[in-house]
């Protein structure tokens, strides 16, 4: 990733776990993206949608056997119909983080920026206790674009990869590895075909 221009950013977060149902649902592909979708040799498929209002849908893709509420790992696919730029996306994400941080002391993120395509990564942690006060752990690389979807319509898209550790002992080890981990997945992350919408 040579023409990646990294941004430091020591912060926080709260945990923004994924907005997902609580019954089983048809789920709808609005952004013309079916799945499955493969990234590090996992395939994931469709399994949660939603589209909130006119420019904003989000999408969810797990492997086979897990589900949007309890996952291991998740592929997220996200249009945004706005003139905001990849940079400005990210700033905002950086933004909610921030405001969090007094509630999650393991937060931390790092955005790097590539000038010549005007892509953006952003890779952070965070963490939650689950009802028994055992901790959840989570690490997300968002890979932030402009793009075009099939209607025409101009914007950004977010396509990122979340995996998570359940319980004291698993986000122990989760931690111990992740710095290596998070580091073979940033690379596959920059380099992944991102889809067409």
């Amino acid at each position: 990733m040579p023409a990646l221009t990294r941004f430091a950013a020591a912060a926080l977060v709260a945990l923004s776990f994924s907005a997902g149902p609580v019954l089983a649902q048809d789920v709808t592909d609005y952004l013309g993206v079916p799945g499955p979708l493969t990234f590090d040799g996992t395939d994931y498929l469709l399994s949660w949608s939603s589209q909130p209002n006119a420019q904003y849908i989000k999408q969810e893709y797990v492997p086979a056997g897990q589900t949007v509420e309890n996952f291991d790992s998740m592929i997220m696919v996200e249009f945004l119909a706005s003139e905001m730029t990849p940079l400005q996306m990210a700033s905002a994400q950086v933004n909610m983080l921030n405001e969090r941080k007094a509630s999650d002391p393991l937060v931390n993120m790092d955005l790097m920026q590539n000038e010549q395509t005007g892509e953006v990564l952003l890779d952070f942690i965070v963490s939650a206790k689950d009802e028994k006060g055992e901790y959840i752990v989570e690490w997300n690389g968002y890979r932030y674009a402009s793009a075009q979807n099939a209607e025409g319509e101009v914007g950004g898209m977010l396509f990122a990869i979340s995996h998570r550790a359940y319980g004291n002992e698993a986000s122990q080890a989760f931690m111990s590895t992740l710095r290596d981990f998070k580091g073979t997945q940033i690379e596959e992350l920059s380099k992944v075909a991102l889809p067409a919408l």
